[in-house]
């Protein structure tokens, strides 16, 4: 099921109908999540000033947002578009899956309070599923694929070295990380109308089945992280 049928300024008229259908066969992603191990290799708080930034992609970024949106040393997170290019950064053009972005969420947080590894964490535990491929949960293609964007070399290290550290231990069980790692070329914002979307639209059907529960999850399992808004 392409999120394009739950997005955009105006309402789709069958939209109840449609999530039906989508959700007949799939379970609902809150009660998938696993506890991952906390990162052997992070970037040490002490001495770190100014804000930082990070780019994380996993699935429709409502709810990577959303999840982001409530953790503590967060100061801002935006849906918008990594991977491809200016041209080819627009809804419309990401939707059909040959634009060569993903939905992402920029992430700027403070490093004194939570930091890049920490981040991580919660991405991998709560934001999404990183052994699915090209898709997750009801979305399907490239543009939902689980990615993370690297704004320095320090961030590509701790996250190759985590990642390496979840395959190790098989958190995951027998299901590989599927979670692509390289830099960040450019990140362009979204459309206004998806910018804080699940904050916005909290009785949306996709929100209300797909994204509350990241929340859920964000709130139970990281309680000491968790920011209620």
């Amino acid at each position: 099921m392409n999120i394009a049928a739950f997005a955009g300024p105006a309402k789709v008229l069958g939209i109840l109908a449609l999530f039906a259908i989508a959700t007949a066969s799939l379970s609902n992603p809150g009660s998938e999540r696993q506890a991952v191990p906390d990162p052997r290799v992070d970037a040490p708080s002490a001495g770190r000033n100014g804000l930082q930034t990070a780019v994380f992609a996993g699935g429709c970024f409502w709810g990577v947002e959303a999840v982001f949106e409530h953790v503590k040393g967060v100061k801002e997170a935006s849906s918008g578009y990594a991977g491809g290019t200016a041209a080819t950064a627009d809804y419309g053009t990401v939707s059909s899956g040959g634009s060569g972005h993903a939905e992402s969420v920029k992430v700027v947080f403070d490093p004194s309070v939570i930091s890049y590894g920490q981040l991580l964490k919660v991405f991998f535990s709560v934001a999404h599923d990183p052994t699915q491929l090209n898709r997750q949960g009801p979305d399907r293609g490239s543009q939902y694929r689980s990615a993370i964007f690297t704004t320095n070399p320090e961030q590509q290290r701790i996250a190759t070295a985590y990642i390496a550290q979840m395959s190790a231990a098989r958190s995951f069980g027998n299901k590989p990380i599927v979670t692509q790692v390289g830099p960040l070329k450019a990140f362009y914002p979204a459309e206004k109308y998806h910018q804080d979307f699940a904050r916005l639209n909290p009785t949306h059907p996709y929100i209300s089945y797909w994204d509350a529960p990241k929340v859920a999850a964000l709130k139970k399992e990281f309680p000491a992280w968790y920011r209620g808004k």
